[in-house]
């Protein structure tokens, strides 16, 4: 029989949230995780697949052992990035909806900080922050964690180059016998000096369907391109994913930038995502995502981490990722919540025999993704070009005499025999296009 969250230990008022949440089963990862946090005094790493419900497995827990009689900061959560922060926040502000005496505050980078400092002379008891944020304020000395007993690194393995430079400070401000948790989807060997260094010495550690890696609702393919093709390539796997939401991963920012462009160009429902965007511009790219009126992100890593959309149908790797622990998070992007859904990694020629040390290192399998025809492709192209006309806005700056010279050249065509024509001329402009782009071979000379 499956476990309920009060048999793990958790009080009615926080089962009433996650039941107005339509949460009404723990996960794995839950089910290991909150008994231990409520009952024991040990620190904790816990393992598991991005997507699990590791919000709630430490988040509920401390919610419950808050002491609301008090005023102090008594448990701090870092986050990588603000988008994740944002999201742990809401998460956490959702689960005590019926605990108005347990009072959270968000102080994460990318915003002004005066508003966090003068919401810090309220009573706050959890203070979700990225390090960066959390430093400042420290020196500021607009913060003390001189009463805090838990610590929280969720996704530490986004976190370790930050952590390195600023974990000391932080731990410096906690009294010595405070409680840390780490969470995180991969343990590469840089997360276990951290628990080396920085975790008591009897923690316990818990994982949750790590025996793969990957998510089991996730297709993982890959398509093998040459690079002159590769955009039209993808235009045409996001023509058929029309209507679904999905994110394009870019190594860089500058190729995002590039690829974003190309997208709006031929009028595809996108928006580009990267650390170098502004705070303001990144939410109203992530609200215009999450509430549907834009389907396609383009993204870096990090920028995307934090995104936790419902019926995010496929990731593309436009560029293969360098390291394992970065596909697991940008596939685990998709098939969240027990869904279903695609990932698929771009590749020339000379990168598929990476493959199968992805396979080997994560434990999952790759199949070969159809790759379209010339002839499909040039469909798809010619169709998006004439979405570009039905969406270009007329431009009333044309003189009306200048207007009237063209309607007499088309005066005489019916509508079909325009579209003829015009179909004809582009079909026409594209053969000519990839002539110029085809290489010439050279002929040797004679001698």
């Amino acid at each position: 029989m499956s476990k309920q969250f009060s048999d793990l230990g958790i009080q009615e008022s926080i089962i009433k949230a996650l039941y107005d949440l339509k949460i009404v089963l723990p996960t794995e990862i839950q089910q290991k995780t909150i008994p231990l946090l409520l009952s024991t005094d040990t620190d904790l790493v816990g393992l598991a697949k991005t997507g699990t419900g590791k919000t709630a497995a430490f988040g509920l827990p401390l919610l419950q052992l808050i002491d609301a009689n008090t005023t102090s900061v008594q448990a701090v959560v870092l986050a990588p990035t603000r988008e994740l922060g944002h999201q742990i926040f809401s998460n956490l502000e959702a689960f005590a909806k019926y605990l108005p005496e347990v009072s959270i505050a968000e102080t994460c980078g990318g915003i002004p900080i005066k508003p966090q400092i003068e919401r810090l002379t309220s009573p706050t008891h959890i203070v979700v922050a990225t390090p960066g944020r959390l430093i400042d304020l420290i020196q500021r000395k607009a913060i003390s964690l001189k009463d805090t007993k838990f610590l929280v690194l969720d996704e530490a393995d986004e976190m370790v180059t930050i952590l390195k430079e600023g974990l000391d400070e932080i731990i410096a401000e906690l009294p010595k016998n405070h409680r840390t948790f780490l969470f995180s989807a991969t343990m590469p060997g840089t997360i276990k000096q951290l628990i080396q260094n920085y975790l008591n010495k009897n923690v316990v550690q818990v994982s949750a369907n790590m025996e793969t890696v990957g998510n089991q609702g996730i297709d993982h393919q890959y398509i093998v391109v040459d690079p002159i093709e590769k955009l039209d390539v993808l235009m045409h796997f996001l023509t058929s994913k029309d209507g679904e939401r999905g994110i394009v991963f870019c190594k860089t920012k500058a190729a995002v930038n590039k690829l974003a462009k190309n997208l709006a160009i031929n009028r595809f429902s996108s928006g580009a995502l990267h650390g170098s965007l502004s705070q303001g511009i990144r939410d109203r790219i992530m609200e215009q995502f999450r509430e549907g009126h834009i389907n396609i992100l383009v993204a870096t890593d990090l920028a995307a981490r934090g995104i936790d959309v419902k019926e995010m149908a496929y990731v593309v790797n436009y560029h293969l990722p360098d390291v394992y622990e970065v596909y697991v998070h940008r596939s685990g992007r998709t098939a969240r919540a027990g869904a279903k859904g695609l990932s698929l990694t771009v590749l020339q020629q000379e990168e598929v025999a990476e493959i199968a040390d992805f396979e080997r290192e994560l434990g999952i399998k790759f199949t070969k993704f159809q790759k379209p025809t010339a002839e499909n492709i040039e469909e798809n192209n010619t169709l998006l070009w004439a979405k570009q006309i039905f969406k270009t806005k007329p431009n009333h700056e044309v003189s009306a005499d200048f207007k009237n010279k063209v309607k007499t050249i088309f005066h005489h065509l019916t509508k079909d025999e325009l579209i003829e024509k015009l179909l004809a001329n582009q079909l026409l402009q594209t053969k000519a296009d990839s002539n110029k782009e085809k290489p010439v071979k050279k002929i040797p000379k004679k001698h």
